[in-house]
């Protein structure tokens, strides 16, 4: 029988557990971020093994980006409802006190 070759996954489990003394080493408080970049990367795993890169981190690098890219742009999109709530506050409160002069 022929040789298997690893999966994606595999190769960013092999990747992660290269990580290990690098996290270890961390302060606590970014030991969470250090894993939840790793989540990330495996929450693209099915892309990542599709393109089958030389290099897995690369693939796992751009998941990583992806996600934060994302992430971005919901609290720009929070972001600019809350200053628009806000700028509707404001007028409001203007609308009032003009009446009240």
């Amino acid at each position: 029988m022929g040789r298997t070759n690893p999966t994606y996954r595999d190769a960013l489990r092999a990747i992660e557990e290269r990580w290990t003394e690098f996290r270890r080493v961390l302060r606590r408080r970014d030991q969470p971020r250090f894993d939840q970049l790793f989540e990330y990367a495996r929450e693209h795993a099915d892309a990542g093994g599709l393109l089958n890169h030389q290099n897995p981190l690369l693939p796992a690098l751009l998941s990583v980006d992806l996600e934060q890219e994302a992430r971005l742009d919901a609290h720009e999109e929070r972001l600019e409802e809350l200053e628009a709530a806000l700028d509707e506050r404001d007028g409001r409160e203007a609308d009032l006190r003009e009446r009240d002069e």
